[in-house]
């Protein structure tokens, strides 16, 4: 952590696209796999996706289960930041759409 700043310390976490888009596609999308996650119409190369993923089991935010990944409970603690940026975009960024996923109350 580069600095003492708890938005910082978060960004330096999980301050990227497709960090947080990794995390979007195991949470409420039901993706599991490494093939699934690289099918996610963001296109994620290969090298991206192996590296975010080996950040987040680092971080503690998911765990490799076999051939599966899946979100931990410290990822789980994400969901509310999770569900306010997709509240946020949805009302502020024009030309987006409401995801066909499993975000329930929002």
């Amino acid at each position: 952590m580069r600095s003492s700043c708890p938005i910082a310390g978060a960004l330096d976490l999980f301050g990227d696209k497709w960090t947080l888009l990794v995390l979007r596609d195991l949470m409420f999308r039901q993706k599991t796999t490494y093939g699934d996650l690289l099918q996610s119409p963001e296109g994620v190369a290969t090298n991206i996706l192996a590296d975010r993923l080996d950040r987040l089991c680092q971080a503690g935010f998911i765990e490799k289960r076999g051939r599966a990944y899946g979100v931990t409970s410290k990822g789980w603690t994400l969901e509310p930041v999770m569900r306010g940026i997709l509240r946020w975009g949805l009302r502020e960024l024009p030309g987006t759409e409401r995801p066909n996923t499993n975000l329930h109350n929002d």
